[in-house]
């Protein structure tokens, strides 16, 4: 986390981007779940086979209108850093967009897309604060006079939304992240499974278990053929309501499909141990290499990086401290 609004398109991103997020190459991609949109982070769209914006009244000051389309020299420039982009060279594309916003400051995607290729380098205050931009500039296009014969107004305020949920999911700021991704929710008005699984980690990080557990579940009934990272914080906040045979279940096809996953082996060792297997509990958590077992006798891992429930880590301790690990 985090369509192209026009002719969108998906990037893999940890989920091993989480990269914001492709983190699926270690547990804590499985742990860090929120995911900025795989249809907005390489490009939310902007511009491409939209109507080209009609040449303002005369009266109108033109530094005040908000662009939805880029013209002129920002169009080339855009165009250009969308090409760099999709040849993955995110850093020629930032210096590209970050042109484009001053050059057209009010344009949407210029700085959206800035944002995207902010949120690839980790760098997520800023694309915090650049999605915000995009976000201010897309309320005004919508609440802006009527409609004019040939200007576009913003429709993609549901993407942006999603896209500063999923950053703010992951930058410590769970209540804000909450409120964007329920808004992106109402405005995309039916259910998304990408929406579902970051607005379900945003109510799980605000305590929010019992109304987490219903989105992880609708979420995992769109995506039951393919096993997604975030279904581990399914079965861990199913752990945390004592729903602890469902999340098993859940856990198990994880387990199946990330089998090495030091977090899949972690969680997988406190179920067994939560069903009375101590030995297969502690055999399936010595499995993990020392380095990064010795991270779950980590209260501060746990909870602030990874994220864990409570109840996971009171029990994920019990067995760092039965293998001898909160001695090392």
């Amino acid at each position: 986390m985090m369509q192209r609004i026009s002719e969108s398109r998906r990037i893999s991103f940890p989920q091993c981007w989480l990269a914001l997020l492709c983190f699926l190459s270690s547990t804590s991609a499985l742990a860090r779940q929120g995911t900025v949109s795989r249809r907005g982070i390489l490009e939310i769209a902007g511009g491409i086979g939209l109507v080209t914006l009609a040449p303002a009244h005369a009266e109108e000051d033109l530094s005040q209108v908000v662009e939805v389309v880029a013209t002129g020299d920002a169009k080339k420039l855009f165009n250009e850093g969308r090409a760099l982009e999709s040849q993955g060279n995110m850093a020629a594309a930032q210096r590209i967009y970050s042109k484009v916003t001053k050059i057209s400051p009010r344009f949407i995607y210029g700085w959206s897309n800035l944002a995207n290729t902010q949120v690839a380098f980790g760098d997520l205050s800023s694309a915090e604060e650049n999605y915000s931009r995009a976000i201010e500039l897309c309320k005004e296009s919508m609440d802006g006079n009527e409609e004019k014969f040939g200007v576009r107004r913003c429709n993609d305020m549901y993407l942006l939304r999603l896209n500063r949920g999923s950053v703010r999911l992951n930058n410590g700021m769970p209540q804000e992240a909450l409120v964007d991704l329920q808004q992106a929710s109402i405005l995309k008005e039916r259910p998304d499974a990408i929406i579902l699984q970051n607005l379900a980690r945003a109510k799980e990080l605000n305590g929010l278990y019992s109304l987490a557990d219903k989105d992880y579940n609708l979420a995992i009934s769109m995506t039951a053929n393919e096993v997604s990272p975030f279904w581990i914080r399914s079965a861990l906040c199913k752990y945390q309501l004592g729903n602890r045979s469902e999340g098993f279940d859940i856990l198990k096809r994880v387990e199946n499909r990330f089998p090495e996953a030091p977090e899949v082996r972690s969680a997988y060792a406190v179920f067994l141990a939560a069903n009375g297997d101590q030995i297969g509990a502690q055999r399936k958590f010595l499995e993990i290499p020392d380095r990064q077992r010795l991270r779950y006798s980590d209260i501060d891992y746990l909870t602030n990086v990874i994220n864990w429930p409570s109840s996971m880590i009171r029990d994920v301790s019990k067995l760092s401290e039965a293998v001898g690990d909160n001695k090392r």
